[in-house]
């Protein structure tokens, strides 16, 4: 007689909240690496086998092109770059030339070739070398198309289910039918990667770094997922399971006003990728738009757009705002974003190269005309319009930005702080700024000396961590002494639980993905400024940041009573 096995908790990192119960699907196996030194038959046609290999690039290029198309944001620009790369000339052609030269079978040559681009992503460093689990991503399809295998993907149930993988690429996670897929519980991973961000802002509960998880679960296991917590329930008993679907059903809004327990003001903002973006964040009620992200009219072009299509684009969000703050960041190429026309492909380590604000030493044009665009779309449309560079390092920096900006007539000019150096001299260089804006994914990278999208060291990518918390709080001193305002814009402000300590530690708006609006205005309401601060107390006190997220979640009942 066999008994249920008992409820088994394993930890991982939360990353984007919400609970869920639902049986449990295993990612399939990865296709498999064709036999090394497969070769044609001697009369085989090797033309035409060497052609199937541009048609499956063309079909995998075709395929996740359409899905990027019906797709918006993050997982519209992750859909196109994995296409892209589908599509690379460099790829195909060394594929061919494997088929043509070597005689090598056409599935094999692609394994190849795509394990050769793979070696020079990584030895280029960086975020460089995390795109190398794209490149693996689109070997698989080509593979997968070649020898007439199901393109890699999730697997179809007439149920809803939990999604488990050690790991997910972003293509997979840009396209998952949350219909079916509730939930995504990995092993690997870390907060801050591309699967993490794309999971937030799709509104899909996930834990990711659950380390073991792959390995203790069968398909069909009931799953407890608990995205605020970072925990997974496995075989969840009654009560637990009773619950977590009791918390599910509640629904949360936010009202437009965002405030604590006792009244204080904390604007709630939305980070917008693109126009359309900007009218789901207005439906959600955002108070304003905290970071309009430029890049999305830069990518995969050989040269800046022109001025009157900026202000086109940048219109589109300001009308979405009328009346109300928008803080556009100028470009941010570089690192995980290159551009052929402003950065150069053969840095060391991109992530600490010419990126952002640096690339304006070579390239002023590329920024003035930016500036020129984006002052005509301001005044064109009445969102009070805010303008920040990225990536900015020292006073200096921040002093040439102000007069650019001002030269322009942008009178509010700002920077984002991302670099240490940036946050320990907060107060000389908020002297010059009108603003600061916190962005807590590269302040962490940067801190921990952690590659933020590198699987291998996810566990240190963490905003959780005193250190990070310190610079924060450095930061918001030094807006206080100047009388300036700092946000925090980064992935750290859509967890309602650090929302809390950000403020405690002196954040006046926060800006997130428009889904997370509601859960963090609820805590927020429910916590006044005196615990906030005190609870901000405990983080930085922490030695971890375990922790710091253990302490302050035990010291937060609303959460648990919010089932976040």
């Amino acid at each position: 007689m066999s008994s249920t096995p008992p409820p088994t908790v394993v930890h991982g990192l939360g990353v984007s909240p919400g609970r869920v119960v639902a049986p449990a699907v295993l990612m399939p196996s990865p296709v498999t690496e064709p036999p090394s030194g497969r070769r044609l038959a001697p009369n085989a046609d090797h033309a035409a086998a060497a052609e199937r290999i541009s048609q499956a690039s063309e079909r995998v290029r075709a395929a996740l092109d359409e899905a990027a198309d019906s797709a918006t944001g993050d997982a519209a620009d992750v859909l196109h770059a994995t296409a892209a790369i589908a599509a690379d000339p460099t790829l195909v052609a060394d594929a061919v030339h494997r088929v043509m030269d070597d005689h090598l079978v056409p599935e094999r040559a692609v394994w190849e070739a795509a394990e050769e681009v793979a070696a020079q992503f990584a030895a280029l460093g960086g975020l460089f070398a995390e795109r190398t689990r794209d490149i693996h991503d689109v070997r698989d399809r080509l593979v997968a198309d070649l020898t007439g295998r199901p393109a890699p993907g999730v697997p179809q149930r007439d149920e809803p289910f939990v999604l488990v993988a050690v790991d997910l690429a972003p293509a997979v996670v840009a396209t998952l039918d949350t219909d079916r897929v509730l939930a995504i519980a990995t092993s690997a991973g870390g907060p801050t990667a591309h699967t993490a961000i794309l999971a937030r802002a799709r509104g899909i509960p996930a834990v990711v770094a659950a380390r073991g998880l792959d390995q203790q679960v069968t398909d069909g296991d009931l799953l407890v997922v608990d995205g605020g917590a970072g925990t997974v329930t496995l075989h969840p008993d009654d009560e637990q399971v009773a619950r977590a679907k009791a918390l599910a059903a509640v629904e949360r809004t936010f009202d437009g006003d965002g405030r604590t327990a006792d009244g204080r003001r904390v604007e709630l903002l939305a980070n917008v990728g693109a126009p359309a973006d900007a009218e789901a964040a207005a439906a959600a009620r955002a108070q304003g738009v905290g970071l309009f992200r430029t890049e999305f009219e830069f990518l995969d072009r050989d040269e800046a757009p022109g001025i009157d299509e900026q202000v086109s684009a940048y219109r589109q969000v300001f009308a979405a705002f009328a009346g109300r703050k928008v803080v556009i960041r100028t470009l941010d190429a570089g690192a995980d974003k290159p551009m052929p026309f402003l950065t150069s492909d053969d840095e060391a380590n991109p992530a600490l190269g010419v990126r952002g604000l640096r690339t304006a030493t070579a390239h002023p044009d590329v920024l003035e005309d930016q500036l020129t665009a984006i002052a005509r779309a301001a005044e064109a449309e009445t969102a009070d319009v805010w303008v920040m560079a990225p990536m900015v390092s020292t006073v200096a920096e921040a002093g040439d930005f102000v007069a650019r900006c001002a030269r322009h007539g942008l009178s509010t000019a700002g920077v984002m702080v991302e670099v240490p150096s940036a946050a320990l001299v907060a107060d000389r260089i908020l002297a010059h700024a009108a603003f600061a804006s916190i962005g807590t994914n590269d302040l962490t990278q940067y801190a921990m000396a952690a590659d933020r999208l590198l699987g291998a060291v996810a566990h240190l990518s963490d905003a959780w961590h005193p250190a990070v918390l310190r610079l924060v709080a450095e930061t918001c001193r030094g807006g206080a002494a100047q009388g300036r305002p700092v946000g925090v814009c980064g992935e750290a402000a859509a967890v309602p639980a650090l929302a809390v300590v950000l403020v405690g530690l002196g954040v006046s708006s926060l800006s997130m993905t428009p889904r997370a609006l509601a859960d963090v205005a609820a805590v927020l309401q429910a916590t006044t400024s005196q615990e906030c601060a005190r609870l901000a107390g405990l983080a930085l006190a922490a030695e971890s940041a375990e922790d710091a997220r253990e302490t302050v979640r035990a010291a937060l009942p609303v959460l648990a009573e919010l089932g976040l």
